[in-house]
């Protein structure tokens, strides 16, 4: 399994460096005053970096698209699927699920990609503004369709376990586009997400 950082940043450093991580992982939780020479956080630093290394990283995928030979026109959803990403103001994950649909013009997607854009996009520091944005661009490019809506509802560790500590609060963002703008065809989109 091939893991690509989108924190790279220069194409000499295309491989993430765990170990310089999980030395800078150490420093920080000492710092704190963590204790890390017990038998079970011995190896918490190593572990830490490997995790945030998989929150921070995804597969790469090509985006199988078919023409849509038959005309089908109606608004094509996968709801509930699975977010998991970072806030990048505290490194701390939001979780929750995306909606995505689109209003299919000349080309259909496997669905299994809408599912596959939203995890490659997740996995990567930012807003849940930004995420829901990024998702529908990426569809917009790639399909060309009538339109795009995305529905990101989630709950951000960064409200719930620090600062207010809102437990439960959950953050809707949406994002339509094209077609979807329409009032009604909005509307239908996010009546059909729920």
């Amino acid at each position: 399994m091939t893991l690509t950082s989108p924190l790279a940043r220069t194409v000499e450093q295309t491989l993430p460096d765990v170990e310089r991580a999980a030395e800078h992982a150490r420093g920080f939780l000492e710092a704190l005053g963590v204790d890390l020479d017990t038998p079970a956080r011995r190896t918490s630093a190593e572990r830490m970096a490997k995790a945030y290394l998989e929150m921070l990283s995804s597969d790469p995928f090509e985006m199988t698209t078919f023409d849509n030979d038959e005309g089908y026109s109606e608004l094509v959803l996968v709801s509930s699927i699975p977010v998991q990403s970072l806030c990048e103001h505290h490194f701390l994950p939001f979780t929750g699920v995306a909606h995505v649909g689109y209003l299919p013009g000349a080309h259909l997607v496997g669905l299994s990609k809408l599912a596959r854009t939203v995890e490659a996009f997740a996995h990567r520091p930012q807003t849940q503004e930004s995420l829901t944005r990024q998702i529908a661009d990426r569809l917009n490019s790639t399909l060309e369709p009538r339109g795009v809506g995305v529905v990101i509802e989630a709950e951000h560790a960064c409200m719930s376990l620090r600062g207010v500590r809102a437990e439960s609060a959950r953050t809707r963002t949406v994002t339509v586009t094209g077609e979807l703008r329409d009032p009604a065809a909005r509307a239908e989109f996010l009546a059909s997400a729920r």
